[in-house]
């Protein structure tokens, strides 16, 4: 078996092209600067990952911002989309890259859930689920977050979030508040 050396989050990594090709789910969200362009660098960004052979996003939605005491009207509005990607890259490694094109377009990790230039969230990969603390997938606030599960219904109308259920009923029940 042949492979190449990408150039990967942590230096030259091993390029795996006996992994299959898999979707995986990504949020991307900004409420500092000029929102709607760091959206668009940071989906080319995802295009031109090594081991990405698809990038297929979803129209941008406003959003409220979400602090851990809940809404905050007062902090700057949210443009979120969702982007999936067709990769052969591992979860760890794309999660990884996601942390790169974060700082390249300006990302600093001061506050949780602090305002930011870009946010890069592994919402999914393939059917996976993993509790663990580094990369938890699906990611866990994913089934309650209308500005992750609207654009993604939008450009996958059979979406299902593994292990919790399909995106269109998780929606419809954040949209209706019953319970899921």
């Amino acid at each position: 078996m042949s492979r190449r050396l990408a150039d990967g989050p942590q230096g030259d990594v091993p390029a795996r092209h006996d992994r299959p090709w898999v979707e995986a789910v990504v949020a991307l969200g900004a409420n500092l600067g000029d929102r709607k362009a760091t959206l668009e660098a940071a989906v080319k960004d995802l295009a031109r990952l090594p081991l990405v052979a698809e990038v297929r996003v979803a129209t941008p939605i406003e959003s409220v911002a979400v602090k851990p005491e809940g809404p905050d009207e007062q902090a700057p509005a949210y443009l979120n989309s969702v982007a999936i990607v067709t990769t052969r890259l591992a979860p760890s490694v794309l999660l990884e890259y996601l942390h790169r094109i974060e700082a390249r377009h300006g990302r600093e990790r001061r506050e949780r859930w602090g305002d930011r230039t870009l946010d890069l969230d592994l919402i999914s990969y393939a059917d996976v689920q993993s509790a663990n603390p580094t990369l938890t997938l699906p990611h866990p606030r994913a089934a309650e977050r209308e500005f992750v599960l609207a654009p993604w219904l939008a450009i996958d109308p059979d979406a299902e979030l593994p292990g919790v259920g399909r995106v269109d009923v998780l929606l419809e029940h954040l949209r209706t508040g019953e319970g899921s």
